[in-house]
């Protein structure tokens, strides 16, 4: 990375290197916050099958 940073740095593209940098950790983000979904979606599923289990065994009422 050093490579590449030096050689914008030396040609004046300071626009494009932080455009990428704003880029770069822009689709970090992005990636971190649909891992945190997925996850939480995955909780939330866990629990409603749960509840839909407790609710099979102790929902109905004896006659």
């Amino acid at each position: 990375m050093g490579s590449i940073t030096e050689s914008i740095l030396t040609r004046g593209d300071l626009a494009h290197l932080a455009l990428f940098l704003w880029a770069s950790g822009a689709s970090a983000l992005l990636y971190q916050a649909f891992r945190e979904i997925t996850a939480a979606n995955r909780r939330f599923d866990a629990f409603v099958r749960e509840l839909a289990r407790f609710n099979n065994r102790h929902g109905e009422t004896p006659p």
